[in-house]
């Protein structure tokens, strides 16, 4: 958001001053960061100045910890009636927060944001247990049972992403904790079927929170060079999870019922969302802006103070219904206007579509292709997380490296650098499903298949992850709203292509079938690539208008 030309012309004094300073940070990028911290950036009074460091700030990389430019925050600025952090220091700046501090909080939201994807496939190998109860002969009926939780997720981003950005993350975040622990104990007292998924998808819409929001304290957070890392963190519950869902649900189910396997989740749901409400504060810097805003307003009797992040000439463009409404249908903005956000989405969301796929179907083919019990099945998952594994430690260890050395060459930081892994982790997925789908139709030695998982596993994790900090790299003011966008798609596709798994299989066979997705999944590694070359080009050429 452009602020640039929205206030009075500066004085003489005030230009040479921050033409002074512009400079003086362009020299401190050439010289050890000891030095630099010594002379931090003084007050900006020139409102344009503001406007334009506020925009570098929301679209490129903090380089202060790697010596290639300071990291600029808006500053107060009451001459011109603006609120903005009392330096660049400022220890109410979550950006300024102790790293501790910073990794106790993301050490809370990936609690949750692992519990949240748990839950979506806990149930699968409870499944039969559940149709025996409740006399379910559809096959179709009970594998929704299971992936409506994920239809959840792709409904709830797309309100509850926005609204963390309006009012706030905690408040957000509590909120959805809530709905989340009181349809999991839904689940578990479900008297038939139809209750049963209408719990399971209000409990996934209280869920999807943790997927949007978390995101969104990452650009809170940390600067670009140091997201790679946390957003490793992060999306470890969000691949993880799902993994080892079916093995605790399948012990669960064999040992005390298919309640028993949400009772489990709902007290485990319970304790990480009391912890969360306990132990977290507010992390939007919109949002804490505001609240000082609101605060000096009454304390100096000045209503006309405004926050320097939300600047607007016009009030009246401000007001809570038009903010409200901006925000709700800012997701689906970027999602239609930009080609980035759309193709990007896609190509996540058909790889997410397969990962709820294999979720859905793995317990089914152990079942009839080697005799497993439900109970044993949940270690033919143990596939997908050795894969997951090794693509999170790969790539939290090179994903901030790249960047930097990228940056080093080209002399400026671009988002897109971000994707530079994906083509290589990209071929990963599509041999696995080659490899998988025929050693499972020929009855190879059941090892051989769950080794086949692995690739899938280790590509996932190398393309969801490049693919998800460059969104937050590339929005990071809107990193709630853009995560919304993709979520939506890639839930979606979680949810339904899992449905057209027993019936593509019946028809088509174990191999043909699962040949089919990896042939698709060749055709699409070439997005991520074409992006990583003319995203650049394509985000100064049309650039979203929010």
């Amino acid at each position: 958001m452009s602020l640039a030309g929205e206030t009075a012309a500066p004085s003489r004094e005030s230009s040479e001053y921050e033409q002074n300073t512009a400079e003086r940070d362009v020299e401190k990028a050439m010289i050890p960061e000891e030095e630099v911290q010594k002379d931090e950036p003084e007050k900006l009074k020139d409102q344009d100045d503001i406007g334009s460091e506020l925009e570098k700030h929301l679209s490129r990389k903090s380089t202060r910890k790697h010596h290639l430019a300071p990291e600029v925050f808006p500053l107060m600025d009451l001459e011109n009636n603006l609120v903005g952090w009392d330096f660049q220091d400022d220890p109410l700046n979550p950006r300024n927060f102790p790293e501790n501090r910073k990794w106790f909080i993301m050490t809370l939201i990936s609690a949750i944001t692992f519990l949240c994807p748990l839950t979506s496939s806990i149930f699968a190998p409870a499944v039969s247990f559940m149709n025996a109860d409740f006399h379910n002969t559809s096959q179709i009926l009970g594998a929704f049972a299971v992936s409506v939780f994920v239809l959840g997720f792709a409904v709830g981003p797309l309100l509850l992403g926005p609204l963390s950005e309006i009012y706030g993350r905690r408040i957000v975040l509590n909120g959805a904790n809530v709905i989340f622990c009181a349809f999991d104990l839904g689940c578990a007292l479900a008297p038939n079927l139809s209750a049963l998924i209408v719990m399971r998808f209000l409990g996934g819409v209280g869920g999807s929170a943790c997927l949007t929001v978390g995101s969104g304290v990452i650009a809170d957070l940390f600067p670009a060079e140091q997201r790679g890392k946390a957003m490793a963190v992060y999306s470890t519950g969000i691949l993880f999870g799902p993994v080892l869902g079916p093995i605790l649900g399948g012990f669960i189910a064999q040992q005390a019922g298919w309640r028993w396997v949400f009772w489990v989740v709902f007290i485990a749901s319970c304790c990480i969302a009391s912890g969360l409400f306990i132990l977290y504060r507010e992390t939007n810097h919109v949002v804490i802006l505001d609240w000082k805003t609101a605060k000096l307003r009454k304390e100096m009797n000045r209503p006309e103070l405004q926050n320097v992040m939300t600047y607007q000439k016009d009030a009246a463009a401000r007001s809570p219904a038009t903010v409200l409404k901006q925000g709700i249908i800012r997701p689906l903005k970027m999602l239609t206007r930009s080609p980035i956000v759309f193709f990007l989405s896609i190509y996540v969301a058909f790889i997410f579509g397969l990962l709820y796929l294999l979720f859905t179907t793995i317990t089914e083919v152990y079942i009839t292709t080697y005799g497993w019990s439900p109970q044993l099945c949940g270690l033919a998952y143990l596939g997908l997380g050795v894969g997951f594994f090794v693509g999170l430690i790969f790539v939290a260890r090179t994903s901030d490296a790249t960047i930097i050395k990228l940056t080093k060459k080209h002399g400026v930081y671009e988002p897109e650098y971000r994707l530079a892994p994906c083509l290589m982790f990209g071929f990963f997925i599509p041999i696995s499903f080659f490899w998988y789908g025929w050693c499972a139709y020929y009855k190879v030695h059941w090892i051989v298949p769950i080794i086949g998982l692995i690739p899938f596993g280790f590509g996932s994790m190398g393309v969801f992850m490049p693919i998800q900090t460059y969104m937050v790299d590339s929005y990071p003011q809107y990193a709630a709203s853009a995560m919304a966008a993709m979520t939506c798609v890639r839930m979606l596709f979680g949810a339904v292509l899992p449905l057209a798994g027993p019936s593509m299989y019946r028809s088509l066979g174990l191999g043909w079938g699962n040949s089919l997705l990896g042939f698709v999944a060749v055709g699409m590694i070439p997005v991520p690539a074409l992006i990583f070359k003319y995203g650049t080009q394509l985000r100064k050429k049309s650039p979203l208008k929010l």
